[in-house]
Parts: C-alpha cells; sequence; structure tokens
C-alpha cells in the first residue's frame, strides 16, 4: 500500500512538472483594459494615502504655529523631525530603536516556533487539544498587562521579562487560530493519504503543512505586530533602554515631543515589519 502511496505521488509530481505543450496566449484586450484600470487604481490610492498623510501634518503644524492647540502638549511636526534629527546624532535613537526591534524579533522568533509546535501537538493528538482548549481560551483573554508585575517579580528586572511579556501577548492566540486552521484541512485529501497507505506523517508533509501556508503567514503578520505591543507594555514595566521606556521617561519629565516621537518610529517600525512579513509571504508563495 505504501508503495501504491508513493508511485501516486510521484506521478503527480510529474505531471506537475511537465512543461506546457503549448505556449500562453496573449492577453486579449479585455484584459489588457483590466490590468490598466487595476494599475490605475493602486496608483490613485497611493497617490490619496500620501495625500492624506501630508494634509494632516501640514494641519497639525498650522494648528500648533497659530496656537489653536497647545504645542506644549500636543507637539507638532517640525518640533518632531528637530527632536528625531538630535536624537540621531547623539546615537540615542539608534540604541533605543535597536532595542526594541531586537527585543520584537526575538519574541516573534519563538511565538512563531511555540505556536506552531503547539498546534501541530494539538492536531495530533486530539484528546489533549480536548482538554487543553478552555485553558488556552482563558490565558489568551487574560489581560497581559496585569502579569506584567508578577513577571517582574518572578523574572526580575531584565530582558527575559521583556521576552516573555511579548510571547504571551501573542501565544495563546496563535495557537488557537493555527490548530483551528490545522482541523480544518481537507477531510477527503487526508482520507485519500490514508486510503494509498500512508501514514500521519505523509498527511503532515503532504496535506497539512503545504495548505496551511497562507494560515500561517497570516498569523505571522498578526503576531509581528502583536509582539511589538507586549515589547512595549514590558519596557513601560522594566527596562533601562528601549522606546517603551522613552515613553515612560518622556511622559514623567513631561517631554511630550519625546513621547511623540517615539511614537512615531514605533508606526514605521510596525509599518516595516508588517511589509517584511508581506515580502516573505510573497517569496513563500
Amino acid at each position: 500500500m505504501r508503495s501504491r502511496f508513493y508511485a501516486f505521488t510521484a506521478t503527480e509530481r510529474g505531471r506537475k512538472e511537465e512543461p506546457p505543450s503549448q505556449k500562453a496566449a496573449p492577453p486579449s484586450a479585455a484584459q489588457k483594459h483590466f490590468l490598466e484600470r487595476e494599475l490605475l487604481h493602486r496608483h490613485q490610492v497611493r497617490v490619496t494615502r500620501a495625500m492624506l498623510l501630508v494634509l494632516l501634518l501640514a494641519l497639525w503644524e498650522l494648528a500648533s504655529r497659530f496656537s489653536w492647540i497647545d504645542s506644549f502638549i500636543f507637539s507638532s511636526p517640525s518640533m518632531i523631525f528637530d527632536h528625531f534629527c538630535a536624537m540621531a546624532q547623539d546615537g540615542s535613537l539608534f540604541l533605543h530603536t535597536g532595542v526594541t526591534l531586537m527585543e520584537t524579533l526575538i519574541s516573534f522568533f519563538f511565538v512563531t516556533f511555540l505556536s506552531l509546535a503547539a498546534a501541530l501537538l494539538l492536531w495530533s493528538n486530539r484528546t489533549l487539544a480536548q482538554i487543553l482548549e478552555p485553558y488556552l481560551v482563558m490565558l489568551n483573554s487574560l489581560p497581559k498587562s496585569a502579569m506584567a508585575p508578577l513577571l517582574i517579580v518572578w523574572l526580575g528586572n531584565n530582558i527575559r521579562t521583556i521576552i516573555v511579556a511579548a510571547v504571551s501577548v501573542a501565544l495563546f492566540g496563535s495557537i488557537l487560530t493555527l490548530h483551528t486552521g490545522f482541523s480544518q484541512t481537507d477531510p477527503d485529501k487526508i482520507k485519500l493519504i490514508y486510503s494509498l497507505g500512508g501514514t500521519k506523517k505523509d498527511v503532515l508533509s503532504k496535506v497539512l503543512l503545504p495548505s496551511s501556508i497562507p494560515l500561517m503567514v497570516s498569523s505571522m503578520k498578526v503576531n509581528i505586530g502583536l509582539c511589538l505591543v507586549g515589547v512595549i507594555i514590558g519596557e513601560f514595566l522594566s527596562s533601562k533602554a528601549g522606546l517603551g521606556y522613552l515613553i515612560t521617561y518622556g511622559s514623567q519629565t513631561f517631554q511630550m515631543t519625546l513621547v511623540v516621537t517615539s511614537i512615531v518610529v514605533l508606526c514605521v517600525i510596525s509599518a516595516l515589519l508588517y511589509q517584511l512579513v508581506a515580502a516573505a509571504e510573497k517569496w513563500i508563495r
């Protein structure tokens, strides 16, 4: 039976690798018109986004200069830019940004590895999944900020506390999402594998993982942002460097421009990390 299964997979692989007998037909006029409209739509979206951002920044700057808002509390784009340049010159910007980025990437690696391993374990053992599911739901719904003081007592005031706090924010939800997706794998394909003499390992490598790649990448897109949120929560309570530390320090000393500048840098980092995962998704597919 196993020989039939491997013969079947080899045949299917050979069929997929066969070169096409005919060249692809050139796109029709309707297809060209559709592609042109899509390109125009994307261009319009990009231009509108840029114009909206410029408009908001201009209104913010005008409101600050004409004293419609208190620049000491709300700051202004020009003050943020000057503060950003000053931090870049003295190196503090790169120090604190690098610390936050390092902690985010480390926690993201742990979340990705642990959630995938735990979801596969639950998929392979239905009894274990039924036992642990209510506990995972409870841990996922628990406010992680409430656990931060306990983590400081248990682990100390160091980077381990920040990473554990970040991992706890994203881990349990990711496990539940991946396990739900694994459980919804096409049952007909699984039955086909078993009917041809395959094992659960064959189901895992031939059906489950290949069909779950979009789900895993989607989960990674969410997790990278949640890890950044968890790192900032940890830095609020237990850090000597990082953007979260700067936000806390700036709010305590009433340096609102420092606070807003750190928030802007956080927004840029989150956008870049998301685009990095999106680029990895295109490469994988």
